[in-house]
């Protein structure tokens, strides 16, 4: 099983590809793909029939996946790496700058 250093709900920066520099926060992680979903980042427009949750059919505006390794963590607006420390029996994230 994979594991990584971001989760959902995290807030994260991408810092490579077409939006470089876009900040937002994670919504969800694709583990077999090694994807995220980044809200507001990487929008595309999906075409949709009329059904009956949406009668009208039309263009619908929605995320697309990003690869895992073009987002950072975001630590008070500036982007850290991310390590983990070991107190007795709890694991806390910390920041590899910061140490916090």
């Amino acid at each position: 099983m994979k594991k990584f250093k971001i989760k959902s709900g995290d807030t994260v920066k991408v810092i490579a590809g077409d939006h470089k520099g876009s900040e937002g926060k994670v919504l969800q992680i694709i583990k077999d793909k090694d994807r995220v979903l980044v809200e507001g980042v990487n929008l595309v427009s999906k075409h949709t029939k009329p059904s009956a949750q949406s009668p009208q059919g039309g263009i619908v505006k929605k995320e697309a996946s990003l690869h895992i390794s073009n987002v950072m963590l975001l630590e008070e607006g500036v982007a850290v790496r991310v390590g983990y420390q070991v107190d007795g029996a709890s694991k806390t994230k910390i920041s590899k700058k910061t140490k916090k």
